[in-house]
């Protein structure tokens, strides 16, 4: 078989097998996220995220790693960092996702009342008010000290936190004397890249480290908040106002006019929550991460370069990467919508898919006929869900690989009571299938971005 016909059924395959192992789980194909209002939002290297009020997750930007794909769920805290986000589940867990080459996702047990992601590590505080950090540690960021803290913030290659007095302690790199925190109380804290900033108790911010660039340049006057990123800072005043300084190459220093009640402040972008719960962005934009979307939506689903969501009235709006159309969603109302590698699907209510975007291989081209879901996880490929369970996909394939009770003109997969099983030869799956699973997410990941490359010439 020649190499793009192998890869072309691995990656079939994958999708199959995701699409069964949701089935046979009843985990649903595209995460719901409800909720009216954004109550906050954290701003990471290329992608950015919003806590909803219902305790869901919105991330939008870069997703190459997965740090965009938020897990169904609630939370009460989220934190974007380098390639990977992290949240706060109402028990006190932390959930990680995304990047994890230096171990920035790997959580440890137990309760923590805060998260805090930075460049490739992470920390949390812990419910006695003890930090204690993961993930990369070459300069020491990961070395937490003793002792109790209120407030903890990780920077690049340094942490901060905020002892419960009011003291700012930090660890880890201290180059540029980003962890030379001066004395006195303060009441919050924020690592940068290069600098650090911290809001004294009487309002006024104080910024120390690198100031190659004027970030460390603090305003008079007074602040509710600060944020530092790589090369600015941003700043809230009592006003309701967001002021900026320091770098503006990519206009992250322009500050749009009107109230906001939070601010979150990245590599070159920035967002702010507006008190009517929208969340507005400015800066880079290059990976869409400034493109944050307006209103409420239903549901969410991340591709590889670009975000669709699913708007209350069934409307499919989409941000991010369009170089082959994907963004563009056509009109009418959708009950489901799943982003893949360079095209979207959406399900009508009458069980018909629609696609739009790339389709070099058909993986646009729906059959007719009903169907219960959909999924474009394929870059070259989709796969749908007939509503006798029958698997059918289109696209990028060798039909002759893939085994006829997986192509849906077999015999219907069904799930019952955890089990996968095929009717007429009850073979359970089980454990297998989850391990399958997760092992082709990562060879489809791997050869996807292979292929784009060589399609791409």
């Amino acid at each position: 078989m020649p190499n793009h016909a192998r890869r072309s059924a691995g990656l079939v395959l994958a999708a199959l097998l995701a699409i069964v192992a949701i089935t046979a789980l009843d985990i649903p194909l595209v995460a719901t996220q409800h909720g009216e209002r954004t109550v906050a939002i954290t701003v990471g290297d290329r992608h950015a995220c919003a806590l909803l009020d219902s305790g869901a997750v919105v991330c939008w930007g870069d997703n190459i790693d997965g740090g965009a794909d938020a897990p169904a769920g609630s939370f009460s805290a989220v934190s974007a960092g380098s390639d990977y986000t992290c949240g706060l589940r109402p028990s006190g867990a932390v959930e990680c996702w995304g990047g994890n080459h230096q171990g920035q996702t790997d959580a440890p047990g137990g309760l923590f009342s805060a998260v805090s992601a930075g460049w490739y590590h992470t920390c949390g505080l812990r419910i006695g008010g003890a930090i204690e950090c993961w993930g990369h540690n070459r300069f020491g960021q990961a070395d937490a000290p003793g002792g109790s803290f209120s407030t903890v913030s990780a920077g690049w290659y340094h942490t901060c936190g905020l002892r419960i007095g009011g003291a700012i302690e930090c660890w880890g790199d201290n180059d540029d004397g980003q962890s030379d925190a001066p004395g006195g109380s303060f009441s919050t804290v924020s690592a940068g890249v290069l600098h650090t900033c911290g809001l004294q108790a009487s309002g006024a911010v104080e910024c120390w480290g690198w100031n190659g660039h004027g970030q460390a340049n603090a305003p008079s006057g007074s602040f509710n908040a600060v944020s530092a990123g790589r090369e600015h800072t941003c700043g809230l005043r009592p006003s309701r106002q967001v002021e900026c300084w320091g770098d503006n190459d990519g206009g992250q220093v322009d500050a749009p006019t009107g109230s906001f009640s939070a601010i979150s402040v990245s590599w070159d972008h920035t967002c702010g929550l507006r008190p009517s719960g929208q969340v507005e962005c400015w800066g880079d934009n290059r990976f869409g991460q400034a493109d944050a979307p307006t209103g409420s939506f239903s549901a969410v689903s991340a591709g590889e370069g670009h975000i669709c969501g699913l708007r209350a009235s069934g409307a499919a709006k989409c941000w991010g990467y369009n170089d082959f159309g994907q963004t563009d969603a056509p009109g009418g109302s959708f009950i489901a919508v799943s982003a893949g590698g360079g095209h979207t699907c959406g399900l009508r209510a009458s069980g018909a898919i629609e696609c739009w975007g790339w389709n070099r291989f058909g993986q646009v081209d729906a059959p007719a006929g009903s169907f219960s879901a959909v999924s474009a996880g394929g870059w070259d490929h989709t796969c749908g869900l007939r509503a006798s369970g029958a698997v059918v996909c289109w696209g990028n394939s060798n039909a002759g690989d893939v085994p006829a009770w997986l192509r849906g003109d077999g015999l219907p997969i069904t799930g019952t009571g955890g089990l996968l099983t095929r009717v007429g030869d009850a073979l359970p799956v089980e454990l297998i299938t989850l391990a399958l699973l997760c092992a082709s997410m990562v060879l489809w990941m791997l050869c996807a971005l292979a292929q784009r490359r060589l399609d791409r010439g």
